[in-house]
């Protein structure tokens, strides 16, 4: 009998369910869309019921597709978008609101009077390894118990939960019998110290959250509790933030290994084994997927707008009618002639961290085209990749020869060749690129006994292609300088 691994991959567009044998190889797939709300400029939501609705419908779609049943699963692995934020109800498992997306920046005026507390800003630095900023857990729970009636109340009475998605699928799978999170995604939280592994009550206290709404935390690799598939019980055996889910997919096992993820946001981490590395270039510290007492941390750099800006030329532009388009469009010109698009729709993230930079087109001339912006569109994220790069580079001190891709947009020929040749770096593209929910397969399988190492899993991993940087240094250098004047032309727009 085949051992068969569910990987739930819950992201910030859709959710998805893919199953994986024991030779880690995908076996089907099935993917629910995820409405977005915009409520005020900004701001993005979901909707908590539809988060689980969706994802349980792809997981009973993925099975009945390929003949199987829960009772056929060896295990589950939840992969998911971090930071997002969900409060309910502990009687009924309720949301009391809608979910606060990790993209939304309502809760800019809570960080910026923290900020102006040096002390809490270095003590949540120190302690978490972020920054403070909208992007992260704590101020989004923060601005729900301050706009929720009663919310803080209740909470304080032990009436409400809080929990990232991963903690709201797990809560829901099981029933409501287990309210718990993995380190990766309490480390994204600014809640949880990274160094002494526990919730930081000091930061909770100046921050004023109830300490008894937050989940217990487990490692990554470990049995979170047993979910109910369609009446069999299916034990939930890994669970890492997506970002964490995907460098232990692209097997960045060691201290120096890296990986981009190109989704609707990129984000680059590198793999620092047990050195807790405090970024002095706008990066961010966290912790990576790990079993048991090992413990690794990760630089990271998250680009706020990457394969989202794909969408916005075909959504809101209409000058694409589908995203694989954005390739062949941008291949009909030699260059950008001159355009550059900065696409912080919410913000800049690593390592400029400007909550108040918005979308800007620079360069414009009667030349400039349909093809032209839609190449600027795809340089756009090789750049914002390329500034986190360097920042990490600066911090580790270490330069990386190549990089490990992975997400939607890593299949654009195009992007891939940009990329390296803007780096001058080879680019390593494994021939699985679902390595988010690949990651989390591997996490619940290990845990679950189907593999019994990570050099296993190494071993059945395959490369596709490998991108190498064609591109003159003067030309590179050009380039580079002029996204630079575009992005501090854009920077504090929203700002007084």
């Amino acid at each position: 009998m085949r051992k068969i691994i569910a990987a739930l991959d819950q992201g910030t567009t859709s959710s998805r369910a893919i199953l994986f044998d024991e030779s880690l190889s995908p076996i089907g797939t099935a993917q629910k869309e995820l409405t977005q709300y915009y409520p005020a400029p900004g701001w993005v939501e979901h909707d908590p019921m539809e988060i689980y609705a969706g994802q349980y419908s792809a997981l009973t779609e993925v099975l009945a597709q390929n003949g199987l049943t829960g009772a056929d699963l060896a295990a589950v692995g939840i992969a998911n978008q971090r930071e997002t934020t969900v409060v309910w109800e502990k009687e009924t498992g309720k949301p009391v609101c809608g979910a606060v997306v990790w993209q939304c920046r309502r809760t800019a005026p809570i960080c910026d009077a923290i900020l102006r507390d040096s002390a809490l800003t270095e003590r949540i630095r120190r302690s978490t390894g972020l920054l403070p900023d909208a992007y992260f857990s704590a101020t989004k729970l923060r601005w729900i118990l301050d706009n929720v009636p009663d919310a803080q109340a209740r909470a304080e009475r032990g009436e409400l939960l809080f929990g990232t998605v991963d903690s709201w699928l797990i809560y829901k799978l099981t029933g409501g019998a287990v309210h718990a999170t993995d380190r990766t995604n309490a480390s994204r939280t600014m809640l949880y110290n990274i160094e002494r592994l526990c919730w930081d009550a000091d930061i909770c206290r100046a921050l004023n959250i109830p300490m008894n709404m937050l989940p217990r935390v487990l490692p990554s690799g470990a049995c979170f509790g047993m979910a109910d598939i369609g009446g069999a019980q299916v034990p939930i055996t890994g669970v890492a933030g997506d970002q964490q889910a995907a460098l232990f997919g692209q097997n960045c096992f060691a201290e120096g290994d890296a990986k981009n993820t190109y989704g609707t946001g990129c984000f680059l981490l590198m793999n620092t084994g047990g050195r807790m590395c405090l970024s002095q270039s706008g990066l961010l510290t966290t912790l990576a997927a790990t079993r048991g007492a090992d413990i690794q941390y990760a630089l990271e750099g998250s680009v706020f707008v990457g394969g989202a800006v794909v969408q916005w030329l075909r959504d809101e532009m209409e000058l694409i009618s589908d995203a694989a388009d954005s390739e062949y469009f941008a291949r009909k010109v030699p260059d950008s002639a001159g355009v550059y698009i900065v696409p912080a729709f919410t913000g800049l993230g690593a390592p400029h961290w400007d909550m108040r930079a918005r979308g800007a087109v620079f360069g414009l001339t009667r030349g400039a085209g349909r093809c032209h912006l839609i190449r600027a569109g795809l340089e756009s994220i090789a750049y914002q990749t390329g500034d986190v790069l360097h920042a990490m580079e600066k911090d580790t001190g270490a330069r990386l020869s190549s990089l490990r891709v992975d997400g939607g947009a890593s299949a654009n020929g195009f992007l891939m060749q940009f990329q390296s040749d803007i780096l001058g770096r080879e680019i390593v593209r494994p021939q699985c690129r679902e390595t988010t929910a690949l990651g989390a397969a591997a996490l619940a399988g290990l845990e679950a006994g189907v593999w019994q190492s990570t050099d296993e899993i190494a071993r059945r991993s395959a490369v596709d292609c490998r991108f190498t940087p064609h591109m003159g240094e003067e030309e590179r250098q050009k380039l580079l300088a002029g996204w630079q004047k575009a992005v501090a032309r854009a920077g504090n727009w929203a700002g007084e």
